[in-house]
């Protein structure tokens, strides 16, 4: 399938989309903290998306059965929110949540520490979220595709951490998938030329150890094969002729 190219209509639903989900993270983040339930983290973050009169991207999405993805420690994505799971401080969590505004979507990820934790688990962190700031300086005009997927893969391997390899980021637009796929680790082929008005959700997740990752019986959580932390950080941005826009930042 051919990468769709949006218009300037579509990119200024996309803003908005994009706007909205960075006000629900912000509100997220607040909330993080020790004793605090998943469910509770859930709860906030669908009441903020639906005041602005706006759709959780995730709830029901092919069955997921919450609005926002909170996934803790080994957990990579997709933990689904449960009031018997209470973060403990010097957890790692990770909050993915999608904004529909009428009829376009944002995703966005972002890992929190619980109080205070690990100088491994925050080197973790930010390690995550400045490969994704790596990947972004080939996402523009006239680069290729896997250019951002090598530079967030190596940026992430040269601290020896697994760069998962399972999941991908994805196009984005009036679905919350679409293509491209976009790969966190490094491709032999360069993949397709960017062009402006292009929208991807670019998202790497990493594991202090292995890459390898596992599902869970809940056929959603998915974890880090041997245990070990896993962050994610993740916008959803927009192809420009000059720099990226990042449309949830």
């Amino acid at each position: 399938m051919p990468i769709s190219i949006k218009s300037e209509r579509e990119i200024e639903l996309m803003r908005e989309a994009g706007r909205i989900l960075k006000i629900t993270h912000d509100e997220l983040a607040k909330a993080v903290r020790p004793g605090i339930s998943t469910f509770e983290l859930n709860r906030i973050g669908e009441e903020v998306i639906r005041s602005y009169g706006c759709i959780p991207s995730f709830l029901n999405y092919e069955g997921y059965p919450a609005s926002i993805c909170v996934s803790v420690n080994d957990e990579v994505v997709h933990g689904i929110p449960s009031k018997k799971r209470i973060l403990q401080e010097g957890d790692i969590v990770s909050l993915d949540a999608g904004v529909i505004y009428k009829g376009y979507h944002s995703d966005a990820a972002r890992t929190h520490a619980v109080g205070q934790i690990s100088d491994e688990a925050a080197k973790l962190i930010e390690v995550t979220k400045q490969a994704f700031f790596e990947g972004i300086k080939y996402a523009k005009e006239g680069c290729r595709l896997y250019d951002i997927s090598n530079a967030i893969g190596e940026y992430a391997r040269s601290f020896g951490y697994g760069v998962v390899e399972d999941l991908v980021g994805h196009g984005i637009g009036q679905n919350l998938h679409e293509d491209p796929q976009i790969p966190n680790f490094p491709m032999t082929r360069r993949g397709p030329k960017l062009q402006a008005g292009m929208t991807l959700a670019i998202e790497p997740m990493i594991n202090i150890g292995t890459h390898k990752v596992a599902w869970l019986d809940d056929d959603w959580t998915v974890v880090s094969w041997d245990g070990s932390l896993s962050a994610h950080y993740e916008n959803t941005v927009l192809i420009t002729k000059g720099e990226p826009e990042l449309l949830t930042i």
